[in-house]
């Protein structure tokens, strides 16, 4: 599901007071490093891009905070998200998922990671990396309405993953992942992120 992307526009605060923040993070600390240091900073790692998309996957239905809580736990779980090995995984590894409780036990989203880690390893012999796929549907920078959960790029990436044969990868899922990956700025105006983000991917050089 998409986080909410924008905070109100209050008053700038202080000097003594904390910097702002888009309002979905809350105050949970574990919430607020993730919007600090890697919400919608631009990502070219193969294997963050693939553990994103999974977890989106996994997240159907919860909170992300949830997710977020466990995982460490997916990670050991499924192989560091390393998908020329998640594509390996059999039944017996679907047996083994089902009884860690660090994670979601959900059979079909462990089955579609699995099946996802297959497509993964044809996009990137296809593309020559995952990284050069995905940043194909950039979002142009440009101010968007709060709380979308969607966009014409998000709808062009779903519909293309899923002609590839992956699943549990509808717009909105997509959308989420785009917010976090970087490929969209939706840090709202006046979060002190924002601006950072929007710095980093200046800097970002496309992958090839």
């Amino acid at each position: 599901m998409a986080r909410a992307s924008s905070c109100s526009n209050p008053r700038m605060p202080s000097p003594t007071e904390p910097p702002r923040r888009c309002a979905w993070c809350g105050e949970d600390p574990l919430y607020v490093a993730y919007h600090d240091t890697e919400w919608g900073f631009p990502v070219a790692d193969d294997r963050r891009l693939f553990e994103k998309i999974c977890l989106e996957g996994f997240q159907s239905g919860l909170a992300w905070i949830t997710i977020l809580r466990k995982r460490e736990a997916f990670r050991e779980a499924f192989a560091g998200f390393d998908f020329a090995r998640v594509a390996r995984f059999g039944p017996r590894d679907v047996t083994r998922l089902l009884g860690n409780a660090g994670i979601v036990r959900h059979r079909g989203k462990i089955e579609s990671t699995i099946n996802n880690a297959k497509r993964a390893r044809e996009v990137s012999d296809e593309c020559g990396s995952l990284a050069a796929y995905f940043w194909r549907y950039e979002a142009p920078r440009r101010a968007r309405p709060a709380h979308v959960s969607t966009s014409p790029e998000s709808v062009a990436l779903a519909k293309d993953l899923k002609r590839r044969g992956f699943s549990f990868v509808g717009p909105t899922t997509v959308y989420a992942f785009m917010q976090a990956m970087g490929l969209v700025n939706d840090h709202a105006h006046g979060c002190a992120t924002r601006a950072a983000v929007r710095d980093a991917r200046t800097r970002f050089s496309l992958p090839r």
